[in-house]
Order: structure tokens, then sequence, then C-alpha cells
């Protein structure tokens, strides 16, 4: 493969590292300058409907609809200083006759800004496929593991059991409501049409003058043909709240990634021990401790999760701060927040996918901590059991938090858990229940309710709605 860049200058890591040659080509320079020339080309065809271009002028202007020359059109603003006019006057360039009708009535934005609802709409396309490829193996992981016992945590401290099904139907119904969200941004979608430098399409009324069509009628056939909706009504440029609901869809993603990955790596430390992600047996983990296997691809998602967390508070500024008709001051942001912010769900949910398909689940510490903390939470049911045999609940409550501190005070010097033998060895608990019942009631593995109907349940919303491969 060719790689096409060097080290010798900086590069972003958007560039090699995160986010996958998809979303890579969606965002490269040479598809916009492209989606640029196309929407020029859909307002020439409309013009040329109204009799304002000939046949001859769009037919040039469709055969070199894709001759981007990068290098031409960069020597070009170099001495012009603005990008969409050097890429003009490079397709002007390459079209003698259709060049003198390239524009005519548009003002940069109306090229720009449906080219940018294009790509967001593309890279939006990406988003769901890619939250599709996560959720698949969920479900898989969600059914295979919807009984399978675990200790589930409140505060950080041992709670009641779950199962680890269960857990895993959390993160799959957040992101039934990121898929949600994405596909509702996405159906939103608007360009700006074309309706030039303040948006009142005066331009587009000169231009068409005598004609008797409206510049709307125009607007209408032009997007028709790019197959995107326009704005009602723009300033300059379409809406930029639009980039801001866009941001925060893609926030979502971020958030519910980045809990699911927070959470394997509180999981797979060792005094939990029961998650770990998948390693390759060459992966190095520290370059001190050759021991150590550290989640470093869950902390990679953190890491991204982070900074797509805070990007929607540009996008805000952005639309807020768009003073009248607009100002200039969202351009440069722009030019790396959109992309950055898709290349880094792209990469998230490349990793998201690995570490759910891969997932390690060690169940000898999954028992090991439902034998340690579960048969605390037993004692609810016990005493629902107690009180049901006849026993005062006070009085119960009172004789089970203290064989509870007890057993607890073992566990914290790491001893086994004596909960059990204190209960069935109390004679004022066996007066109402036999030592061979408390033990049934204190089986911890069934005490986690309709936990695995619920998450069968859930598996099958997610298969109802992903996309089949």
């Amino acid at each position: 493969m060719v790689i096409p860049f060097s080290h010798d200058t900086y590069l972003s890591p958007y560039t090699w590292r995160y986010g996958s040659e998809e979303m890579r080509r969606i965002w490269s320079e040479e598809h916009r300058r492209r989606t640029w020339r196309r929407i020029w080309v859909a307002l020439s065809e409309a013009q040329r409907a109204v009799g304002l271009v000939s046949q001859e002028q769009l037919a040039e202007l469709q055969q070199h609809a894709d001759q981007v020359d990068i290098a031409r059109s960069h020597a070009v603003e170099a001495q012009i200083q603005h990008d969409l006019m050097a890429e003009l006057r490079v397709f002007a360039e390459q079209c003698p006759n259709g060049g003198a009708v390239l524009h005519a009535g548009a003002t940069s934005s109306d090229i720009k800004d449906n080219a940018d609802a294009l790509l967001i709409r593309g890279a939006l396309d990406l988003v769901l496929q890619r939250l599709d490829a996560v959720l698949r193996p969920l479900a898989d992981g969600i059914e295979r593991w919807a009984d399978l016992p675990a200790m589930a945590w409140t505060h950080l401290q041992p709670a009641e059991p779950t199962t680890l099904g269960y857990r895993l139907a959390q993160t799959a119904q957040d992101l039934l409501w990121d898929r949600e969200e994405v596909q509702r941004v996405s159906l939103g979608i608007r360009g700006k049409g074309f309706k030039g430098a303040v948006g009142t399409s005066a331009s587009f009324a000169a231009l068409l003058k005598g004609t008797g069509v409206q510049p709307a009628d125009l607007e209408a056939v032009a997007m028709a043909s790019l197959g995107l909706a326009a704005f009602p009504v723009t300033t300059q440029t379409y809406p930029r709240k639009q980039d801001w609901l866009v941001l925060n869809a893609l926030g979502g993603i971020a958030g519910t990634l980045y809990k699911f990955a927070l959470d394997l790596r509180v999981l797979q430390s060792l005094p939990f021990g029961e998650w770990a992600e998948p390693s390759e047996q060459i992966q190095v983990g520290s370059s001190a401790m050759p021991f150590k296997r550290n989640p470093v691809h869950a902390e990679t998602v953190g890491s991204l999760a982070r900074l797509v967390a805070a990007l929607p508070r540009v996008a805000w500024d952005n639309a807020a701060h768009s003073v009248l008709e607009r100002t200039l001051d969202d351009s440069a942001n722009r030019r790396s927040l959109l992309p950055e912010a898709f290349l880094a769900v792209d990469a998230l949910l490349v990793l998201a996918k690995r570490l759910i398909s891969g997932l390690r689940v060690n169940r000898v510490a999954m028992d090991r901590n439902l034998e340690t903390f579960g048969l605390f939470s037993a004692t609810e049911p016990l005493l629902m059991e107690l009180v049901r045999a006849g026993a005062d609940r006070q009085a119960m409550h009172e004789v089970i938090r203290r064989h509870c501190l007890e057993a607890w005070a073992a566990v914290e010097v790491g001893k086994p858990n004596p909960l059990l033998y204190l209960l069935t060895s109390d004679p004022e608990v066996l007066r109402y229940l036999p030592a061979e019942r408390l033990q049934d009631v204190m089986s911890v593995a069934g005490y986690v309710g309709d936990a695995p109907q619920r998450a069968r349940e859930m598996a099958t919303r997610v298969r109802a709605v992903i996309i089949p491969q």
C-alpha cells in the first residue's frame, strides 16, 4: 500500500491511527472537492432547464466533474487565499465553454454548506452501520449470558446479584437510544439550498428575471438532483444548530461507549477479575512491568470519548455566535470539528466491536465474588422469609445485622465469608427456619429477579432493529 503522507511534518492521529479508511474517504479533501463540483453541476443542470446554460456547456461540466486537481487548486489558493474560489477557477480552466456559467448566482456557502450536509449525511450512514456492527455481538453476549449470575455493585460496593446478560443489556439499551437519535438527526439533515449571499435569493431572482421561474423553483430542481432537502430559510449559511444536533448525537454514542469501557476497566482489575478485553500474546502492556496486561483498548475508548464529549460545546458556540446573517469565526474550527468528531466516533465503534466480540469472562472470579459478597445480599429474602414464618421483623433485622458486621470484618482481612455459618448456628433464627431451608433461601445465584427474561427481551429488540448483514 502506498502511504499518502509522510512523517516529516505534523500529522493528525486521524490520518492513520484512529478511524477507518471509509470514514477518512468521506472527509478527504478530494471527496470534498468532488462534492463541490457535483453541486456546481446540479446548479448548472437546473439553470440549463431554464435556458441559462447550453447543453454543450453542461455536457462539458459533467465530463470534467470528477477531474479534481488538488495540486493545481492549492497553487491557485496560495495566490487568492480562498479555497472554494481556487477550486472554481481550476474547474473553469478545465471547461473552456462551460466554465463561464459556473457558480452563476451562487455564493460560497451555497456550495460549501450543501456539500457539508451531504458529507455529514454520508458519515452518519456509516456510523449507523458501525452501530449495528456493535449491537450484533452485544445481542449475542446478552443471550449467551442472560442467566449467568454476577455480583452487582452500587457505589463500587457489593450490592445484590444480577446477571452478566442483564448488565450488557444496559449497554444495548443505551446504544439503541443512540441509534434512534442518529437516525432522527440523519433524516433531518438539510442543505442551505441556493439562496445567495444573505439567504434572500436576490442574486437568483436577478439571474432568472424574464424567465418566469422563481428562485425557489430553481433551488428545488437543483436540490432534487442532489437528493437533499433545503432549509426553508437561511442566512448566508445553513443554521449552525444543525451541526450542534449532529455533535450531540455523536456525543451520546461516546457517552455510552465510555461507560462500557470504564466498567470493563474496573472489572478487569484484579480485585474484581471478572472481565478482560481481548489481547494478543505479543501485546506489550507496560514498558517497565512485563507481567502487566493493561486494558489499553478500553482506555483508548475512554480517551477518545472524552474528546467527543467536549465537541458539542464548540458547535454550540458556532451556532450561538453566528451574529446577524453570519460571521466567519466558525469556518476554521469546522474544518476539524466535523471530520474529527466523526473519525473519533468511528474509531470508538470499531474498538467497541472488538471489545464486545472478544470479551473474556472469568467465571471463577465471578463465582468467587458471589461467594464472598453475595451472601450479604441474601439477607433481604431471608428477612422476608423469617417474617412470613412469624418472626418479629425488627428483632430479626438486628440479629442479621449483627452477624453481617461480624462476617464483614472477616472478609475485610481476607477470610472466607462466615455469614451462612453464623446464621445457621443462631438459635433465634433456627426457631423459625430449619438450617436446610435457611440455606435454600440464602442461595444467591437464584436471587436475580426477572433479569434473565428482561435481558433476552432486550436482545430481541436489538435484533428487530438492526439491519441484517
